[in-house]
């Protein structure tokens, strides 16, 4: 009889669903390609944001004054 390890078990970062946190997962830390695929959108769209000082602008063409 082989034991098994219980997989960790996450809540998914997009709708707080328990899933297992192990490499069956393709999605992990998610749940689902439609939670995945919806967090990225928010990062796409900039609902998603690391706080600090933006380090460049819409503006800048790269070069140095």
């Amino acid at each position: 009889m082989t034991n098994k390890p219980t997989p960790k078990m996450i809540k998914c970062p997009e709708c707080r669903k328990l899933c297992a946190y192990e490499v069956s997962n393709p999605y992990r830390p998610f749940c689902s390609e439609r939670c995945k695929t919806h967090d990225t959108a928010k990062w796409a769209d900039e609902s998603h944001k690391i706080p600090g000082e933006t380090a460049y602008s819409d503006s800048d063409d790269g070069t140095q004054n």
